[in-house]
């Protein structure tokens, strides 16, 4: 991989891991999920990864395709989220992070995320 993609590699892993320390982000990061604002600050966002119920629904991030485009860099994958060590729902996941080359932090997410993913054939 190149740093950018592992920056943002570092973010997935912190979704599965619930450990937001590990991220590097930098400090007016912001996160913004269908338009909405999700993460208000760098900090709110490491918070949110490391104790946000949300993220404790994430069982698994697979099929990761990874694109780049000057100081952005897009995972496109598949989230399958759950309660009780069961697969509920998958979801497609296109998340755009802004890492600038200066400075090997995120800045700014941008996510989408709708239906259509494939469960997994093995729980």
């Amino acid at each position: 991989m190149n740093p950018r993609v592992d920056v943002a590699q570092a973010y997935l892993d912190a979704l599965l891991s619930h450990d937001g320390n590990t991220v590097p982000i930098a400090p007016g990061a912001v996160r913004y999920e269908v338009g909405l604002k999700t993460a208000l600050s760098g900090n709110h966002l490491r918070r949110s990864l490391s104790g946000g119920p949300q993220y404790h629904l994430v069982r698994a991030i697979r099929d990761v395709t990874w694109t780049e485009d000057g100081d952005h860099v897009t995972a496109e994958y598949l989230l399958d989220a759950g309660l009780f060590g069961r697969t509920l729902t998958t979801v497609r996941v296109t998340e755009t992070f802004h890492i600038p080359a200066d400075d090997l932090r995120i800045h700014r997410i941008d996510a989408s995320i709708r239906p259509g993913g494939k469960r997994p054939s093995v729980e």
